[in-house]
């Protein structure tokens, strides 16, 4: 005898497709928990930008690179640690690479065994104390000293020059960095820039923390406070509302001192954020928080000498206005 067919039994999609809307929400949720512990949540935006070489008379490809203020920010601390000890763009290049790989520019406080920091130093290799490579000036002085060691590690590619320092298990890891760490470089410390949007601060600042940081990265040499400047810096009963700190090179210093100070410049504005930095010039550009989308405006900056003209303007001074 023939079986009787048997009725198939229903689908349930309602079941599943509830079953399915629980897993992409809880991948949702995910990703949103892991961006905001990465520090990838939220608006401001900074940006690095730079320009490609051009011939004379053209304007070369801008090319960028975006990345949360917290990134920004110890992303100019690894340049101007660099630059401090006179080394050369490809020694920046190859610290921001490796740390972009390593820690995503961020200060982790854990890692693969006892691996921490920017750079995922383990304190058990002779990295340092916990707490020193938690300090973003040392783990990227200690980085460098390290680089600087190796002879002609500026002639070697960049993933060998990072895995002779790091001794990663996924030494081409840092290759896929090499492009963007370049416009980091070359907008933390070259002729490009770092730009950064949003609100101005609303909360007071500390302008000691930012003189501070500022004298451990660059020494104190050139260093001083000087009083706010009347106008923007002062609310209408006259009381101070802003900090200005003021830091000059030796005008006779030359490439070395402007480089400088653009590089603290770009280190403020990529700061700003974290302390209610309202207000940044050096040269004849300027600065303002909450303006012009974060940009960099080549005429009414504060703090600039004459009218915009880069033959007027104070060559090697920074002016930095913190909220008080």
């Amino acid at each position: 005898m023939s079986e009787i067919p048997r009725p198939r039994p229903r689908r349930r999609r309602p079941m599943r497709s509830a079953a399915g809307l629980l897993v992409l929400l809880a991948l949702a949720g995910y990703f949103i928990v892991q961006r905001e512990s990465t520090g990838g949540g939220g608006a401001p935006y900074c940006t690095a930008s730079v320009r490609e070489g051009a011939d004379p008379g053209r304007e070369g490809a801008l090319r960028t690179y975006e990345m949360t203020p917290e990134q920004a920010g110890y992303a100019a601390t690894i340049a101007a640690v660099g630059v401090a000890k006179g080394l050369p763009d490809r020694a920046v290049t190859i610290a921001l690479a490796t740390a972009m790989q390593e820690s995503s520019l961020r200060n982790l406080d854990h890692g693969d065994r006892d691996s921490l920091g920017l750079f995922q130093q383990r304190p058990s290799q002779g990295w340092g104390t916990p707490e020193q490579i938690m300090d973003p000036v040392y783990s990227a002085g200690i980085f460098y000293d390290r680089l600087a060691e190796i002879k002609g590690y500026s002639r070697l590619p960049l993933t060998v020059a990072a895995q002779k320092v790091q001794r990663s298990g996924f030494p081409q890891a840092y290759a896929k960095h090499e492009p963007d760490a370049i416009v980091l470089t070359g907008a933390l410390a070259g002729s490009g820039e770092v730009s950064c949007g949003g609100p101005p601060p609303t909360g007071p600042g500390d302008p000691q923390k930012v003189r501070a940081d500022l004298a451990r990265i660059f020494g104190q040499s050139g260093l001083h406070t000087m009083p706010p400047e009347p106008g923007p810096a002062q609310d209408g009963g006259g009381r101070v509302k802003e900090a200005e700190i003021s830091l000059v090179e030796k005008q006779d210093a030359g490439e070395a001192a402007q480089r400088t100070t653009r590089v603290m410049a770009q280190w403020a504005v990529a700061n700003a954020r974290g302390m209610n930095i309202s207000r940044v010039s050096y040269g004849w550009k300027g600065w303002i928080a909450g303006e012009a989308k974060g940009r960099w405006q080549d005429k009414g900056g504060p703090g600039k000498s004459g009218d915009g003209d880069p033959h007027n303007a104070v060559p090697a001074e920074v002016r930095i206005f913190v909220n008080r």
